[in-house]
């Protein structure tokens, strides 16, 4: 029990925590939208509007919420973000038509832009080197948690107290974590009253409150290849986390009931891959020591897992099939959270939340694309299966712009570009 409640764990459970709520907070607007489409009267491709409307102050605010991690740190960054994006939650419940459900899902994305490079700036000191891709596995993997729950959560929620009323109560519940982390977490581990000797002997040295400045350049040229990569992925992600309720209820005709448990068990599945890829890429690292195997291979094996398991729903029609084929694509998607999240730790440890800001906005540009293709497509050619198929090429795009990222060569202030990263001995 002692050793469940180190400080070090506590920071990774509120961190999973934050993960879990943000989640439902982006994914309650694709259960909610069965109800409020025929109620503000939506085409898909309005629905597909709203969905991406959060993405446009979260390409955003990736570069920004990644600077403010790094300057304010995360205890300070994570409170403010938190604040906005409860807030805005509870505001999307008095929304009245198309424009004012926009307007409060783009307020929205001013909050939620900032959590995962921040999130990424507080594990750069609080998780040991050799376990960043677990880390990143499994706040991710409870990131799909949220998803997994969120279907039948709203649903349940809607039948009670109506969708307005599943906004209050998810937003209230963002400003109770909000509340937990300001009080419980620390920049420095250092400081925290709670931790161990032992946990900071594994820790990375102590953080340097002085900074230098941003070396954009090098960092841009490091970075960019994450980005496209990331991108990749992020239009298969928003795809499912958007459109996934509305394919299973307009191509088979399902009720609300069995929309929701077919959208389940796909996000379940998928919480799943986010734990085995980053575990895998942690032990491929311990075994190999090469940094590069360790984060593209496992990238690339999620990559060509994902696209093989998407192509025979061209041919598929039986509802239980197809959500086996899109259960497996999501499975191997999401086995490249944990290895493209330790990325930008490795590339610029001392600029971890500007780097994984960069990276992420990558998947902040496929939220705002993704869902708004998918909806023009639908509406046009009347098959909500296309988008899935047009998900199938991004993501052969994303095997091959991998080769391009070098995970192995870490940029500091103080060593040459080319350097590899230190990876800490197996214990």
């Amino acid at each position: 029990m002692q050793k469940a409640l180190k400080a070090t764990n506590v920071v990774l459970i509120l961190l999973c925590a934050m993960y879990f709520i943000t989640y439902i907070v982006r994914q309650n607007i694709s259960t909610a939208i069965i109800e409020i489409r025929p109620e503000f009267n939506l085409s898909n491709t309005q629905a597909g509007l709203i969905f991406s409307a959060f993405g446009y102050p979260y390409l955003l605010f990736q570069i920004i919420g990644g600077q403010a991690a790094d300057r304010f740190g995360p205890r300070l960054t994570l409170l403010v973000s938190g604040l906005v994006w409860a807030g805005a939650t509870v505001l999307t419940s008095v929304a009245w038509d198309f424009y004012s459900l926009f307007v409060a899902r783009v307020l929205m994305g001013f909050g939620v832009g900032c959590t995962l490079p921040t999130a990424t700036r507080a594990m750069q000191y609080w998780v040991e080197t050799r376990n960043r891709g677990y880390a990143q596995g499994i706040t991710h993997a409870f990131s799909r948690l949220g998803n997994a729950v969120t279907p039948f959560l709203i649903v349940t929620l809607m039948a009670l107290i109506t969708w307005r009323g599943s906004f209050i109560v998810i937003g209230l519940a963002g400003f109770v974590w909000v509340l937990v982390w300001y009080w419980y977490f620390r920049n420095d581990p250092y400081e925290h009253p709670s931790i161990t000797k032992e946990e900071l002997a594994v820790l990375p040295a102590r953080v340097v409150i002085k900074r230098p400045a941003i070396p954009w350049g090098p960092l841009v040229s490091r970075i960019w290849p994450v980005t496209l990569t990331y991108f990749c992925y992020g239009w298969c992600l928003w795809l499912y986390l958007s459109f996934l309720l509305i394919f299973f209820k307009d191509k088979f005709g399902l009720s609300t009931g069995e929309t929701a448990l077919f959208a389940t068990i796909v996000y379940t599945i998928g919480a799943v891959g986010n734990t085995i890829g980053g575990v895998v890429s942690d032990k491929v690292l311990h075994n190999t020591n090469n940094v590069r195997t360790a984060r593209i291979g496992t990238a690339v094996f999620g990559f060509v897992g994902a696209l093989l398991s998407l192509m025979p729903i061209l041919y598929l029609e039986d509802k239980v099939l197809v959500a086996v084929c899109l259960s497996s694509g999501f499975f191997f998607a999401e086995m490249i959270i944990g290895p493209m999240w330790a990325i930008p730790m490795d590339i610029a440890p001392k600029f971890s939340g500007t780097a994984s800001g960069l990276m992420n906005s990558g998947s902040a540009l496929a939220a705002i694309l993704s869902p708004v293709v998918a909806g023009i497509v639908t509406d046009a050619t009347g098959d909500p299966q296309i988008p899935f198929v047009i998900a199938i090429g991004v993501l052969m795009v994303g095997a091959m712009s991998a080769f391009l990222m070098h995970p192995e060569r870490q940029l500091t202030d103080d060593a040459p570009p080319a350097s590899k990263p230190r990876v800490a001995p197996a214990e």
